[in-house]
């Protein structure tokens, strides 16, 4: 059994830190001593844009080459398509062909799976591989729920923000009853937490009001900062951008939570074994 997990950062609301956590996640997990992929699921291409690769129409493959090679039952290529960033992670990139491509794969067989097979034969070679997911309930984002073990959910500490969530975890359970049994919902991530006033500790509660009893809320909360936006135009992670700021070390001990999930995924597993 392959040891890696795979993770998937999903909110369909915009603007909620998904591609920063994503990217900042890995960073804190490599330096860990993890090897990590990250996958950029969304046309956008924000977490390539991120990375530092910022013409993605000159990458000689992307994600939505190797799903269509899956579909069309060619050889992947996916090694070809592994970018290696110099904070020591690796990442498969996206562009705008994934649009299109999610017209396609409505008609595919086993449609709900492809990108799950073109990351099956690299598994072996990471700890954790991390999906940055778009911001809708597609496809796209369907088939990246199909591939993963478990997902965290970034949520923006400001009103309404609950709201959304609802929808989100009926498509995670219709996943999970229909494609994927294994799909755990890890836990909330609050972002964007501006400590100066109450709202995050409102959305806190009325998250664990509503949810509680299903979701895992994480201690770390992600704060606040004008250096993760500028980080995030120059191809760094927060780290490498500015190591002593808040940010920094909120993502730092958001990647020891994570790794103690890990840790307990491990244990079940061995449990089950027995």
């Amino acid at each position: 059994m392959s040891q890696c997990k795979v993770i998937a950062v999903a909110n369909q609301k915009g603007g909620v830190g998904k591609t920063t956590t994503a990217f900042n996640l890995g960073v804190a997990l490599s330096k860990e001593g993890k090897k990590v992929l990250l996958v950029d699921s969304d046309p956008q291409g924000d977490l390539t844009t991120y990375a530092g690769w910022y013409e993605q129409d000159k990458l000689p493959i992307t994600l939505p080459d190797l799903m269509e090679q899956s579909m069309n039952d060619e050889p992947l290529k996916t090694k070809e398509a592994i970018l290696h960033h110099k904070e020591n992670i690796d990442l498969i990139p996206s562009s705008l062909d994934l649009s299109a491509l999610e017209m396609s794969l409505v008609n595919a067989m086993s449609r709900e799976y492809t990108m799950r097979n073109c990351l099956s034969e690299i598994k072996k070679d990471y700890d954790y591989i991390i999906l940055d997911c778009m911001p809708s309930l597609g496809m796209i984002t369907i088939n990246a729920l199909a591939s993963a073990d478990s997902v965290i959910i970034p949520v923006q500490s400001q009103y309404f923000a609950a709201k959304g969530m609802t929808q989100l975890l009926k498509t995670i359970s219709k996943v999970k009853r229909q494609i994927n049994p294994d799909l755990k919902i890890d836990g909330v991530l609050l972002t964007l937490v501006d400590k100066r006033t109450n709202l995050s500790k409102e959305i806190e509660n009325e998250i664990k009001e509503n949810y509680g009893s299903i979701l895992k809320v994480y201690d770390t909360q992600i704060p606040l900062a004008i250096k993760t936006a500028e980080s995030t135009s120059r191809g760094k992670s927060i780290f490498t951008y500015d190591k002593n700021n808040k940010v920094a070390e909120a993502y730092s001990s958001f990647a020891k939570e994570v790794l103690e999930d890990g840790k307990d995924r491990v244990k079940n597993a061995t449990t089950k074994i027995r």
